[in-house]
């Protein structure tokens, strides 16, 4: 089980050389390390953007792009204190904003 191990991972003595060769490793699952490499890179980014970007409520997995008036904190819909304002409202602040 060992060899069919270090077989797949290329790293055993190449059938035509009689010992080690590096090409066999980067040829084979070596080749894979940059790949692995990226994908871990991305998926930190993106935890790094969404933990920085997300409700200051302990356990809330949502966006937070409200501010609490008065605080630091930044809250989704759901969490802000006056919670979320209706059409009519937004209707009506546009409309005393154009005046």
């Amino acid at each position: 089980m060992w060899q069919a191990l270090i077989h797949a991972l290329g790293t055993d003595y190449g059938a035509p050389y009689g010992r080690w060769v590096p090409y066999d490793f980067w040829s084979g699952s070596g080749s894979d390390i940059s790949e692995f490499t990226l994908a871990f890179t991305l998926f930190g980014v993106l935890y790094a953007l969404l933990h920085k970007h997300n409700c200051h409520v302990h356990g809330c997995w949502r966006i937070g792009r409200h501010s609490v008036d008065g605080t630091d904190y930044i809250v989704c819909r759901r969490h802000h204190p006056k919670g979320a304002p209706t059409h009519e409202e937004v209707l009506q602040a546009h409309k005393e904003a154009q005046q």
